[in-house]
């Protein structure tokens, strides 16, 4: 498998985030012609007071917040709308961690039901957007974002869910 659930928050469990990590982060590798067998990434399924205590500790930002990202590895590109920097595959056999993943499963509630989604669908983009950045993808400048967003929607398309962008 891909990815590995710890969950410290049971509300995921009844949703069925493992399912929903798993199927989306095979999806977003696949849709990028990654091999999804030769990598793997953790998933903490946790509440707004465990993901705020993440922020502030890894970002100083002081609130909450519905999902968060740590790449193993540097790979966004310099330039702003580049291609990131693909991941190093080993060749040993043993799978090559992408990273880590953090999803609030109060937050992702309150924006699904704000967005009129349902929480399977909005999780389901949360952990593409997530994997995303544990590829390198990012949103902070203009043109990076608009590669984001795109690839969400392209891959989430695939996947039978609806732009999360339109409005």
């Amino acid at each position: 498998m891909l990815t590995d659930t710890v969950f410290e928050d049971p509300r995921w469990q009844d949703v069925g985030l493992a399912e929903i990590a798993e199927v989306s982060a095979c999806a977003t590798l696949r849709y990028l012609d990654i091999d999804p067998d030769i990598f793997e990434i953790a998933v903490l399924a946790c509440d707004d007071a465990r993901i705020a205590e993440l922020n502030a500790d890894f970002r100083e930002k002081d609130s909450e917040t519905n999902v968060l990202s740590w790449p193993a590895q540097e790979r966004s590109s310099e330039q702003d709308g580049g291609q990131p920097h693909p991941p190093e595959v080993a060749f040993d056999g043993v799978p090559e961690e992408l990273g880590d993943i953090a999803i609030s499963f109060d937050t992702c509630q309150k924006e699904a039901a704000a967005s009129g989604k349902s929480l399977v669908d909005h999780a389901t983009h949360l952990m593409v957007h997530g994997v995303l950045h544990l590829l390198g993808y990012d949103h902070i400048r203009d043109q990076d974002a608009t590669l984001m967003e795109g690839l969400e929607t392209e891959i989430l398309g695939k996947m039978g869910i609806c732009d999360p962008y339109m409005v």
